[in-house]
């Protein structure tokens, strides 16, 4: 899926204190306003950079901007067990193997991480594979905030 893409609806499970509980679809995540989609696997080494400076959008966002949504290739404990370890509070959705990963599927994830800024009308602006420090400047332009701190120093460039 790239920019310009119908995205995909799906529904998955949430992942609520430490466990799957109740289910989301794209049209209730899009409720709020437009919505990142990040595709993560626990032992992915890129997504474990990734995902505290997504956090930091989240919690740097206004409530209109941005949703920022984790779905997690892995079971209820092991995605919490990371969100733990690394400091996530957004939202996250399970995607799992056992459920045959539909949501993957759906937007063709070839490698992880993957994000897709999805607007009210379901369609894909913004898509990035592994991590791209510019592109994220990008995104969190719509959040209105940098998830860099000034003289952190961040890679430019990792794959997925």
């Amino acid at each position: 899926m790239r920019a310009g893409h119908r995205a995909p609806d799906f529904t998955l499970a949430r992942l609520e204190n430490g466990a799957a509980r109740g289910s989301a679809d794209l049209a209730k995540l899009l409720a709020g306003g437009p919505a990142l989609l990040v595709f993560f696997k626990s032992t992915c080494p890129v997504c474990q950079m990734t995902l505290p400076f997504l956090e930091r959008i989240h919690r740097g966002r206004t409530p209109e901007s941005l949703d920022v949504f984790g779905v997690s290739q892995d079971d209820a404990e092991t995605t919490q067990e990371f969100a733990g370890e690394f400091g996530i509070g957004f939202p996250m959705l399970l995607d799992t193997e056992e459920s045959g990963y539909p949501a993957s599927n759906a937007y063709g994830i070839a490698h992880v991480p993957s994000l897709f800024l999805v607007d009210r009308d379901r369609r894909i602006v913004w898509s990035l594979e592994g991590f791209n420090r510019r592109e994220l400047l990008a995104v969190a332009s719509y959040a209105g905030m940098s998830p860099f701190l000034p003289g952190e120093n961040v890679p430019e460039w990792k794959a997925g």
